[in-house]
């Protein structure tokens, strides 16, 4: 795992990439070819990513820590920019327990 210190001023690179914008929700859009067995309906009625239950995208290869189905991987994956503003924020909460661990009370 990254040091929590280090993920704001290290940036992320394929070889050793955590992948947790896996972890997002993937909104799917009517372009998107991804197999209907890695899908599913949000509560809101939104196709998205299935999630295995311990929350990694189905699609995620979790040996190798990447996409399963990288040549059609949904239009959003396409665009989220490694290393991109984004791309940090999303690592710096993901190492950092605390705010993990708020935004898991504020969603209950």
């Amino acid at each position: 795992m990254i040091d929590a210190d280090k993920s704001s001023s290290v940036g992320a690179r394929c070889s050793s990439c955590e992948a947790v914008c896996c972890r997002l929700t993937v909104i799917l859009q009517p372009e998107d070819r991804v197999p209907a067995y890695l899908t599913t309906w949000s509560p809101e009625g939104l196709r998205v990513m299935r999630r295995r239950g311990e929350g990694w995208c189905a699609a995620l290869n979790t040996a190798d820590m990447n996409c399963g189905i990288y040549e059609t991987r949904p239009s959003v994956c396409r665009r989220f920019v490694m290393n991109g503003p984004y791309c940090k924020a999303v690592r710096a909460e993901y190492n950092d327990p605390v705010a993990v661990n708020a935004r898991y009370k504020r969603d209950i």
